[in-house]
């Protein structure tokens, strides 16, 4: 099985209430944690690539990277999808160098101008058998060149989601219901405190989504922003040097919860990068004389595949959907 579109991926997601996990890819090890534990797991699974990581890593770089997953577990779907594409040229490139799924975030322009720049990236894919998600509402946070201040987001609004669809004919689309980028969604003074003095974020706006869902029947949902910062990595990194007071995220039963709606897709990124970044300080605190990179990284990508495999079970339910 070669690299695949989501239009399938989403449909049986849909109609069999779980979600796919869309996670950030970067380098060989994050490529190999997360595909060895979709392929144990026979789940389907999409691979995205930021602008920042083909900056960082070389498009061709992570296409190569992603094709040899692709042939190290021929038993499971995978799609390679391009994460915020900010302008038409973004998008044709990843179309044209292989990708089969692209994202164009046109969320911070007018709605005409969403739809226009959203209408021609469809075009274009649509002609080469690439598929497209589009964005209503913008998310708070930070994801490498997405930055939006928080009191700047805006949910989605339900009464222009039709509209939009219709007139772009993109076959899936983000809203924005309090989910938010990076590790850092909320600040302390927007949540509570529970009795051992945990930070509590803020609920999500089911109501926002139900209401895109009645007027989107049956038509996939993206969440972005969607990790949970797990305190776990959080107190790893913090203990072995790093300093992150009040990170917090989106709790798991909220996303398990939208995977049993219409969200047929949740993005995953700060959760592989704490888990990363937590094992390898962990590691060079416990052996302060290794230098070589394959022995801190081995646990690194270890911990990759265990953070997605936990996702994939306990958050997406989308293990044996392959």
């Amino acid at each position: 099985m070669g690299l695949v579109t989501t239009k399938e991926m989403f449909a049986k997601a849909y109609n069999g209430g779980y979600a796919i996990g869309a996670f950030n890819v970067n380098n060989m090890e994050i490529v190999q944690g997360i595909t060895e534990a979709a392929g144990e797991l026979n789940s389907p699974v999409i691979l995205q690539v930021s602008k920042g990581a083909r900056a960082y890593a070389n498009h061709t770089y992570l296409v190569k990277l992603v094709e040899a997953a692709v042939q190290e577990n021929p038993q499971i779907p995978i799609a390679l999808h391009l994460d915020h594409g900010d302008t038409f040229e973004l998008c044709k490139s990843c179309i044209d160098g292989g990708f089969t799924s692209v994202m164009i975030d046109a969320s911070s322009k007018s709605f005409e101008d969403n739809i226009a720049l959203t209408k021609q990236v469809v075009e274009y894919a649509h002609a080469h058998g690439v598929v497209v998600e589009a964005e209503l509402g913008t998310l708070a946070g930070v994801e490498d060149e997405v930055c939006v201040e928080a009191g700047h987001e805006s949910y989605t609004r339900p009464e222009e989601v039709e509209e939009f669809v219709d007139k772009t004919g993109c076959d899936s689309l983000a809203i924005a219901i309090g989910t938010s980028h990076g590790a850092y969604k909320f600040k302390a003074s927007q949540c509570t405190r529970n009795a051992d003095g945990v930070l509590v974020p803020p609920p999500l706006r089911f109501d926002v989504l139900e209401e895109c869902i009645k007027r989107l029947p049956g038509f996939p949902i993206v969440l972005h922003g969607s990790s949970s910062v797990p305190q776990e990595f959080v107190k790893m990194v913090n203990q072995y040097g790093g300093n992150m007071p009040d990170a917090i995220g989106i709790p798991e039963e909220e996303l398990r919860h939208a995977a049993e709606l219409a969200v047929c897709k949740i993005n995953i990124d700060s959760d592989i990068r704490l888990a990363m970044t937590g094992n390898i300080r962990k590691y060079f605190a416990e052996h302060p004389d290794h230098f070589d990179p394959r022995q801190y990284l081995k646990p690194a990508r270890q911990a990759v595949k265990d953070m997605v495999a936990h996702k994939i079970q306990y958050v997406l339910g989308s293990a044996g959907k392959a």
